[in-house]
């Protein structure tokens, strides 16, 4: 009997310790996390200030207010990378990019890359989208306007909305970074 005790108290303490590294861990990602997030950044001539807790927390009102975010954006890539489906965001923002575009010969090029990166079946980056819109695209990309790619954008965003968003506000990430800047608001 005195042994189960001790193998039970051994086993406590051996949880608690767990949960010290666990929280210790968190914390330390948290503040590497930000400090990465400002060396990124810092040598942009229009950088805002700095990363801020209110900043961070308006991240969880919306995904746009996430994306409207440089920080945002980066931290939600980071998150989407560690789970090896970054190729929605990295579509999302290709086709903003596109939509820049003004030169006929270059929405033509590009429409083609982009078809082949996310769009054909067995893409490198291929998202999930619909036959439907996969036909529709395929036809519209030889003849490319602005808007070839809206209707996969769309539904892009609704999946990454969906799925990749609330699991980025659950994550270890986006809490252990609230965490950090909560810590050192109170530091002052």
């Amino acid at each position: 009997m005195p042994s189960l005790i001790i193998t039970d108290t051994l086993t406590q303490t051996q949880h608690r310790n767990m949960e010290q590294d666990d929280r210790r861990r968190n914390k330390n990602l948290g503040k590497n996390f930000m400090c990465r997030l400002q060396c990124m950044f810092s040598h942009s001539p229009t950088s805002e200030s700095r990363l801020s807790l209110e900043d961070t927390q308006q991240w969880s009102q919306s995904l746009e207010r996430l994306l409207e975010s440089k920080y945002g954006l980066a931290t939600f890539r980071t998150f989407l990378k560690s789970e090896f489906s970054d190729e929605n965001i990295e579509f999302w923002l290709t086709c903003e990019e596109y939509k820049k575009i003004k030169s006929s010969f270059r929405m033509s090029s590009k429409a083609k890359k982009i078809y082949e990166q996310f769009i054909k079946a067995e893409a490198p980056k291929e998202i999930n989208i619909d036959y439907h819109t996969r036909e529709q695209i395929k036809r519209a990309v030889k003849t490319p306007t602005l808007q070839c790619f809206d209707d996969a954008q769309k539904i892009v965003y609704g999946l990454m909305e969906r799925d990749s968003y609330p699991r980025f506000l659950r994550s270890d990430m986006y809490r252990s970074l609230l965490e950090s800047l909560a810590a050192d608001a109170v530091k002052g």
